[in-house]
């Protein structure tokens, strides 16, 4: 990429930001206490800004220079059978898939269960949070505390995990289904 499209990116970006912080380029100005016509200069490409003015520009923005210059566009989005991490427990008769890598960092944790025949998960304790499931196949029993509630395949499932809890398949075939946990906890 040469220079030129460098500051391209940087004056559609700060006006990007700028708009969606509903500012004017007056306001935008007034608050970095620069002038108005820098400000549209510098969304035309026409002048680039110190370090400092940019620091200066991104903080009335609500960013910072780490997160201005992150491209959101090289952030995977899709992913498949490659990136899987997956464990298998025998004693419980389980496979676990974290279908998101390093989802632990985000403010939720997916996975995908396949509990063979008399299978289940193991037994967590009460955390913060919400869990969220839906059974992709198969039957299951979700335990909370002591209540037993049966879920079949198209069913969901959703509680607040104030007491032990737990999944166990039903029937012959066992089941498979996406548990999300927020914030990350498996």
């Amino acid at each position: 990429m040469d220079n030129t499209s460098a500051r391209i990116d940087l004056g559609n970006k700060i006006k990007e930001l700028r708009n969606k912080k509903g500012l004017t380029q007056e306001e935008l100005a007034d608050r970095c206490e620069l002038s108005k016509g820098f400000i549209s200069q510098l969304e035309n490409d026409l002048t680039s800004p110190s370090i400092a003015t940019l620091v200066d520009i991104l903080q009335c923005l609500g960013t910072s220079l780490k997160d201005f210059f992150h491209d959101a566009r090289d952030e995977q989005i899709v992913f498949g059978k490659d990136d899987f991490f997956e464990k298998v427990d025998a004693e419980l008769h389980n496979k676990i898939e974290w279908i998101i890598p390093n989802a632990q960092k985000n403010k939720m944790e997916p996975i995908r269960v396949t509990l063979e025949k008399g299978g289940s998960t193991y037994p967590d304790l009460p955390h913060e949070g919400e869990e969220f499931g839906y059974v992709l196949s198969g039957s299951i029993t979700v335990i909370v505390g002591n209540r037993s509630i049966r879920a079949a395949k198209g069913d969901a499932f959703y509680f607040t995990p104030d007491s032990e809890h737990y999944i166990k398949a039903n029937g012959k075939n066992g089941a498979v289904f996406l548990w999300i946990s927020t914030p990350p906890n498996f």
